[in-house]
Formats: C-alpha cells, sequence, structure tokens
C-alpha cells in the first residue's frame, strides 16, 4: 500500500544496465542519466566512495585499499551488493530534483538475451532492493530494436545487431518476439583486450585499459578505410620497465581487431541461417540495424554487407538505442507488455 502510495511521487524509468555504462529514462523527460558502470570501493570498510562519472576517473589509479571496478561482467551482475548500491545511487539521483522521500518508481531494465533464470533474478531482485516497486526485464536486442523504431510487432522479419561493452547481441524480430538469435561475449571490451594483447606482443608494451580504448575510438575500424590515420601508444616498456611511447596506425589497430571482428561477422551469418527464409527476405529488403557502441567502429557496416549481402544502416545515436527502447515500452506499457520477460518467479510481468 505504502509502496503505491510512494509511487504517485515517483517518475518511472528505464535503465540499460550496461557493462560500460549505466543510461536512465525517465518517463515524460527522456535520457538524464548516461555514466559508466563503475563503482570505487573501499576494501577495508566496504564503504562505497564513487559511482559513475567520478568513480571512472579513479580507473586504475587508487592505492591498495581502493578498488574502481565494474559491477557487471559480459552483461551480467557479478557482484550483486555493489549492483544494488549503483542502481540505487541512479534512482535517487533522478528524484533528487522533486524532492520526493522514498522513490518507489516502476523500472523497465535491458539483460542480455542469453542469461540464464538465475541471473534474470539477479537483475530483478537488485532493482526492488534499490527502491524500486516493481521491475520489468526487456531483453537488449529487443530493447534496442524498439529504440531503432524498427516495425517489431508487424508479422514482417527485423534484424538487430547491438554491440555493447559485454556483450554483442544478435536478434531477428517478427510480430513482437524473437525469433532467432545469438549472444556472444565478445564486444567493447574484448576489443580493447585485443588492442592490449597486440601492444604486448608486438612491441613489449604494457597498455592501461583506458589507453587502449582511446585509441579504437580514435583510429580502429573494421574495414579499411580511404586515409591512414595515426595514434600514438603510451605505456610501460615491459623489458626495461620504463615509460615507452609508439607511433601506431590504423591499419595494425585493424589487424589487433580482427579476430574478434569475425567473431562478431560469424554470429550474425549464423543467426541469419537459424532465421526462416521469408524472415530472410523481409531483412534483405530492409536491411541490418546496427546498435550499441560498437556500431560506432568505422567500416563495420561495409563489412557486415560484404559478408552478409545485406544492406546494413546503423541506427541512430546507436548509444542509446537500448535505453530509448525501455523508455518506449514505459510510455505505452499496456501495448507493450509481452515484450517484457517472464522469469520462472513471476509467470507474467504485472503491469
Amino acid at each position: 500500500m505504502l509502496n503505491k502510495f510512494f509511487g504517485y511521487f515517483s517518475h518511472d524509468i528505464g535503465i540499460d544496465l550496461g557493462t560500460a555504462n549505466t543510461l536512465v529514462y525517465v518517463k515524460g523527460k527522456g535520457i538524464v542519466i548516461n555514466e559508466p558502470s563503475v563503482v570505487a570501493l573501499n576494501v577495508k570498510t566496504k564503504q562505497i566512495l564513487a559511482i559513475g562519472e567520478e568513480a571512472k576517473k579513479m580507473v586504475g589509479r587508487t592505492p591498495a585499499n581502493i578498488v574502481a571496478r565494474r559491477p557487471l561482467v559480459d552483461g551480467v551482475v557479478s557482484d550483486f551488493e555493489v549492483t544494488e548500491q549503483m542502481l540505487k545511487y541512479f534512482i535517487e539521483k533522478v528524484h533528487k530534483e522533486t524532492f520526493t522521500l522514498l522513490p518507489r518508481p516502476r523500472v523497465v531494465i535491458g539483460i542480455p538475451s542469453g542469461v540464464t533464470e538465475v541471473e534474470k533474478r539477479a537483475v530483478e531482485d537488485a532493482t526492488i532492493n534499490a527502491g524500486a516497486r516493481q521491475a520489468f526485464l526487456i531483453e537488449e536486442p529487443m530493447a534496442a530494436a524498439i529504440g531503432a523504431r524498427l516495425p517489431i510487432q508487424e508479422a514482417a522479419g527485423s534484424m538487430i545487431v547491438d554491440i555493447g561493452g559485454g556483450t554483442t547481441e544478435v536478434a531477428v524480430v517478427s510480430l513482437g518476439g524473437i525469433v532467432a538469435s545469438r549472444s556472444l561475449r565478445i564486444a567493447g571490451d574484448e576489443l580493447n583486450e585485443d588492442i592490449i594483447q597486440y601492444a604486448k606482443d608486438e612491441f613489449n608494451l604494457l597498455l592501461g585499459e583506458r589507453t587502449a580504448e582511446d585509441i579504437k575510438i580514435s583510429i580502429g575500424s573494421a574495414y579499411p578505410t580511404e586515409e591512414r590515420t595515426e595514434a600514438v601508444m603510451r605505456g610501460r616498456d615491459l623489458v626495461t620497465g620504463l615509460p615507452k611511447a609508439i607511433s601506431i596506425d590504423s591499419d595494425q589497430i585493424r589487424q589487433a581487431l580482427s579476430k574478434s571482428v569475425m567473431a562478431i561477422v560469424d554470429a550474425v551469418k549464423m543467426t541469419v541461417e537459424e532465421t526462416p527464409p521469408e524472415l530472410v527476405a523481409d531483412i534483405m529488403e530492409k536491411g541490418i540495424v546496427l546498435a550499441g557502441g560498437g556500431a560506432l567502429l568505422r567500416g563495420l557496416d561495409r563489412l557486415l554487407e560484404l559478408n552478409t549481402k545485406m544492406p546494413v544502416h546503423v541506427a541512430d545515436d546507436p548509444l542509446t538505442s537500448v535505453v530509448r527502447g525501455t523508455g518506449l515500452v514505459l510510455e505505452d506499457i499496456d501495448l507493450l507488455k509481452d515484450v517484457l520477460v517472464t522469469t520462472q518467479y513471476a509467470k507474467s510481468p504485472r503491469v
């Protein structure tokens, strides 16, 4: 009863709980928060020191008793209590301006499509414990398809490839359901790891995670570009232990990323193989849509076009596709309740 009362003064929110970033959509307002999914923790006292943007600044720069870490690994909750605290922080941040004493919003939250019942339950429980009066789960590729304004409820096939930080989700959607899908634990983080490994193998240079990500964003590509760009890699020489800077070009980075990029391409091809021919015909006409941060990798759309023989489009503002999808579900939850995930604990989502 109290939950319902406090619910009248709360903002319903949609959350894209990503491995790299968490985005929050508020019903009637749009996207209000876009912060890294990082929590800084004092190991001795278990006290949380910073969340989001402040915590990300601490990554790789903390003393021994403080760790800045991500509570989600490959899109799945790896640290339940820290995830709960992070969600609580974002829910309270949304309600700060309205002076709501005890926020009790309804929350729609995105999860990877390949997760187990236990992993679904972990997200559900963390959201409820963080202060939500109701938690609705939606598979990320479905949310991305809704956010990219694909006609998911029509009797026609739409294909979405959502490349996030921890997972790549490939799905064919028709009549409000997922017909064929693949969830791959290769995405943005894995591409960063590839650059770190390449620097180690080729130059005996140890790079930090943030440096690798900056190089990927500035000169990374999946397909040869017209002009060759260069960047400077700064790290520690593994032989001398001293600082070292090396100039590297886009061709070398493309070579470093090629294995993971081809794994994503293969996942798309395998999903097409599992798709009924009628729906494949629809996709050939409309094309494949790329969403998520990985969609911004230069030339990825071109590489997919060559390998699938289908047109490939990058969604408008691919980084926010999933959270916009959760927001559109919030705006019309009665119409779109069939796209929500049911868990074995809650047989059907109660709206």
